[in-house]
């Protein structure tokens, strides 16, 4: 028979050996499980958010594109220097509807004769800084609002600004 050696591990009556590597695979699986559920859960958050999404963009009403109305450029002294320096702008008018292009060509004549009268009273230092064209945008679409009815100008571009 063979001799058996007393310093050999053998798995004792009360069996520690066997519960250390049976521990460790039992941690090791939950550590797997709670990696699985959490990634699991997150993958679905992110595809029903997503989903959620669309669904919210495609219920939303789309907004028809705004009409732009092109005005003649405009030429005019300014209101110092004895009238030696000259202005000469160019507008485009954003309109809430395609609708009011009719109404704006109604009424052409006063608008350019507001907007006329609107730029020959600024002065170059009024006109210089991007704070004052900003201004410049702001009254010439207070101006014109206030002889439409319906219609109304939504923001006013400045194609073309020179002054001389």
């Amino acid at each position: 028979m063979a001799k058996e050696d007393p310093n050999e591990a053998q798995p004792a009556e009360n069996g520690e050996p066997k519960k250390k590597k049976s521990f460790l695979k039992w941690i090791i699986i939950g550590v797997a499980a709670l990696a699985v559920i959490g990634g699991g859960t997150f993958g679905a958050m992110q595809f029903l958010g997503s989903a959620k999404e669309k669904k919210q963009q495609q219920a939303a009403p789309k907004q028809a594109p705004a009409a732009l109305w092109p005005m003649e450029p405009f030429i005019v002294n300014l209101a110092d220097n004895q009238g030696d320096r000259y202005l000469k702008v160019t507008l485009e008018l954003e309109v809430s509807d395609n609708a009011c292009l009719a109404e704006l060509n109604q009424i052409k004549p006063k608008l350019r004769d507001n907007i006329l009268d609107l730029l020959t009273a600024k002065t170059y230092r009024d006109l210089m800084d991007l704070a004052g064209k900003q201004r410049l945008r702001d009254e010439i679409g207070m101006r014109l609002n206030s002889f439409l009815g319906t219609c109304k100008v939504t923001k006013v571009y400045i194609t073309e600004f020179v002054i001389q």
